[in-house]
């Protein structure tokens, strides 16, 4: 007797051969960012592979025993996509498709046959050999394929783990790639409203900045986020005098603007022009107090001024702010407006802010800042720091907005690249 053999070039070319349309169809699918599409695809390549009659989909998500869905079938003229359309799916209560998603585990059967009253009689009539492929969900077979044969013992056992193995995968793969659309569509949600909100708050800026008298002055307004907490104001005051105002909420993002937005609220509230400092900042501080900080969790820094044009004089008070960096023309020396202190305001509703006064020359030059300008970090996690800031300032022949632009060029240079961590405002002034 002769026996013919497989030679092992046959072995390794059929295999070999499967591996590379596994491969093909791996490689495809991660380049899919629809799930739709990429399920269509995947179903052509597994037919190719697994000849098939017919197949549907069940899924069980969202529903009671015994109800489910019929999320795909074959059979059906429209394509559905089940994650946009799904008050067109069927839905099937009872009967053998109720038993076997529900019986949570694979199933293969090479002589099938369905009752006529069955709710999926028109599903399964034909069906001789069907393969039951549960797809789990946290450890539930929440989602169902079965492949069909119009044949009986059309389906071998000894594949049947490796298509289950094959079908989850392929659900997961799925199922992670509707969470990425869902999730990039929050995303885009979000950033919408972010936008909104960040909107809003730059409508609360001055639309230009106050023309005064002896005192030039420019701005700048960065936000870490697409909103942010810090603040700036002016206020035109009786005998020519103007009002002076930055603050810094604690924290960041959209919490942070809804506070400075409360803060403009407030400042704008006060019932007389906002002539003392001290009094400004009292009133805007008790109103915190008593009706937005009240568990402890957000204050508010600021430092206002007001500055008499005709003597060059600044009355200041401060709450727990940057006090503004000072460059006297005259000798080169730096100082800080810091003679005027007290708590940030949203923190002791009977905080008192005493008063203090400074008198400027010609080619004076005062930096209002928050703190994202000081505490910018470099990659090695250094902050920027008063040295710096001083530095960036030496040239006493800068106007306002060259004293900007020479504090951003210092900021942007240490921090090589790496993003702003907090808000950055600056308001120069250089008194002429």
């Amino acid at each position: 007797m002769r026996m013919s053999a497989i030679s092992t070039s046959d072995i390794r070319a059929d295999w070999q051969a499967h591996l590379s349309h596994v491969v093909e169809t791996v490689r495809e699918m991660s380049t899919h960012t629809d799930p739709q599409e990429m399920v269509r695809n995947y179903g052509r390549r597994m037919r190719s592979m697994l000849p098939t009659d017919r197949m549907i989909a069940l899924s069980r998500r969202g529903m009671d025993r015994p109800k489910l869905r019929i999320t795909r079938d074959s059979n059906w003229e429209d394509e559905v996509n089940p994650w946009q359309m799904k008050d067109r799916l069927p839905i099937i209560e009872g009967g053998v498709l109720s038993e076997l998603i529900y019986a949570d585990k694979p199933q293969i059967f090479n002589d099938f046959r369905v009752d006529s009253d069955d709710p999926a009689y028109p599903y399964l009539s034909d069906a001789r050999s069907v393969l039951a492929l549960p797809n789990y969900d946290n450890g539930v077979a929440l989602n169902m394929v079965l492949l069909m044969r119009f044949e009986p013992d059309a389906y071998r056992v000894e594949d049947f783990p490796d298509l289950v193995l094959s079908s989850n995968l392929f659900g997961r793969a799925t199922h992670n790639l509707v969470l990425s659309q869902q999730l990039n569509s929050a995303y885009r949600e979000v950033d919408q409203e972010l936008i909104a909100i960040a909107n809003m708050q730059r409508s609360l800026l001055p639309d230009e900045l106050p023309q005064i008298s002896t005192m030039e002055l420019a701005a700048h307004y960065e936000t870490s986020r697409r909103a942010g907490g810090d603040y700036y104001d002016f206020f035109k005051l009786p005998n020519n005098k103007w009002g002076i105002l930055i603050a810094d909420v604690s924290g960041h993002g959209t919490p942070a603007a809804v506070m400075m937005a409360v803060t403009h609220s407030i400042a704008h509230s006060f019932p007389d022009p906002p002539c003392c400092p001290a009094k400004m900042l009292s009133y805007v501080n008790e109103r915190l107090c008593r009706a937005y900080t009240t568990n402890g969790s957000t204050f508010v820094t600021a430092f206002y001024g007001v500055y008499d044009p005709d003597t060059r004089e600044l009355s200041y008070a401060c709450a727990g702010h940057n006090p503004p960096r000072v460059k006297r023309c005259a000798d080169g020396s730096v100082f800080s407006l810091d003679a005027a202190g007290g708590l940030p305001m949203g923190i002791e509703a009977n905080e008192d802010y005493e008063p203090a006064k400074q008198t400027f020359q010609p080619g004076d030059q005062i930096i209002f800042y928050t703190d994202g300008i000081t505490e910018a970090m470099n990659p090695d996690g250094q902050l920027f720091g008063l040295a710096r800031l001083d530095e960036a300032i030496e040239d006493c022949n800068l106007y306002a907005s060259g004293l900007i632009k020479s504090v951003l060029d210092a900021v942007d240079d240490f921090a090589s690249g790496r993003p702003a961590d907090d808000d950055r405002t600056l308001l120069t002034a250089k008194i002429s």
